[in-house]
């Protein structure tokens, strides 16, 4: 398995069947010119999301369209005169078909920057690193630092969401597919430990803390990692994406998003989602993620 394959993030989260009436909008107008522009003129942007916390989904007591991903999106357009973001709900494997195909101008849910997705859409630079990690129960019996600790115990369940980066390094290590059950999506994992019928859940830190934080229990999430590819780290880090044409738009967003880290408002605006210092990207870019 290659570093990129590492990286890509597949499969779906369920789009919630409650949706406020704001977030359905239209589809997006494609070949009319350019599309900074359009926007700027009609006031809005439809954004396509996969329902999935805390990167991008719908409240459900009020409707809305929140999550780290929508949120500084709202915030970086608000700047650029677009003063409405509108959400379109499809599962993650439908964003980029959906923006490619003119159902909404930009994808904001959290996406993985991985080669194998920059040769179909041009991607922002990064607004957070996405490290692994495991939720355990407290203090962590079984011992779990990485996915060879699973591998080396025959007596550990892990569960992972199907078509993931994390199901990918579980076998890249070795873990035997004995040992390892899939979810639908997040909240199915959590029962499952909950249950006690695994013994832990792998995903990234930051979609474990935001469980955690939203769910309680008597759990706790272990030291967050990047995987070791031969020997090396390999970093991971996601963004938004736009049709490879719409080369206005990405280069003022990229221009605001520097501006909001320079700032400190991006680790404002992304912080209340359960991200932190240590997920902040630096100066990565999205051509440093698209050629690795």
């Amino acid at each position: 398995m290659d570093r990129r394959r590492f990286l890509a993030r597949t499969g779906g989260a369920a789009v919630a069947a409650l949706m406020g009436p704001t977030l359905l909008s239209g589809c997006s107008r494609v070949g009319t010119g350019n599309t900074f522009d359009r926007v700027r003129e009609q006031g809005y942007i439809n954004v396509g999301f996969a329902n999935e916390a805390p990167y991008g989904y719908t409240d459900l007591a009020t409707g809305k369209l929140t999550g780290e991903s929508p949120e500084l999106a709202r915030a970086i357009f608000a700047e650029l005169g677009v003063d409405d973001l509108r959400g379109v709900p499809v599962s993650f494997d439908g964003l980029i078909p959906g923006l490619i195909g003119g159902q909404f101008d930009m994808v904001a849910a959290g996406m993985a920057i991985v080669p194998d997705r920059c040769r179909q859409v041009a991607f922002t630079n990064p607004d957070y690193l996405s490290r692994t990690a495991f939720l355990v129960p407290e203090g962590n019996p079984a011992g779990i630092e990485n996915f060879s600790s699973i591998a080396e115990n025959p007596d550990i369940t892990l569960a992972v969401m199907n078509a993931t980066v994390e199901q990918q390094m579980a076998a890249q290590a070795g873990v035997p597919t004995a040992q390892v059950q899939t979810a639908p999506d997040t909240p199915s994992a959590y029962e499952l430990l909950e249950t006690g019928r695994i013994d832990a859940v792998a995903l990234t830190a930051i979609s474990l803390r935001w469980i955690l934080k939203t769910r309680g229990g008597p759990f706790e999430v272990t030291e967050a990692f990047f995987p070791v590819v031969d020997g090396q780290e390999v970093i991971g880090g996601g963004g938004y994406a736009l049709r490879q044409e719409d080369t206005d738009m990405l280069a003022a967003f990229n221009e605001k998003l520097e501006e909001f880290k320079e700032s400190g408002r991006l680790l404002e605006i992304i912080e209340p989602f359960g991200f932190s210092e240590d997920e902040l990207p630096g100066d990565l870019t999205a051509q440093q993620l698209c050629s690795a």
